[in-house]
């Protein structure tokens, strides 16, 4: 018992994903999905991941 409340947000978050208009970049998600990489986005650039990282001198 109990996960009576934490179904219900879980729900309702599903739903406001579902019914929501949300601004969405469909040839993005495209190339994206395709694996096409644009080169000139540095959106998601972490200097912090595997293979960025440059130590202090």
């Amino acid at each position: 018992m109990g996960r009576g409340r934490s179904k219900a947000k879980q729900t309702k978050v599903a739903r406001d994903l579902k019914y929501s208009s949300q601004d969405i970049d469909i040839e993005r998600l495209s190339k994206e999905l395709h694996g096409e990489v644009d080169k000139g986005d540095d959106d998601d650039f972490d200097p912090y991941a595997e293979g960025n990282y440059i130590p202090r001198k």
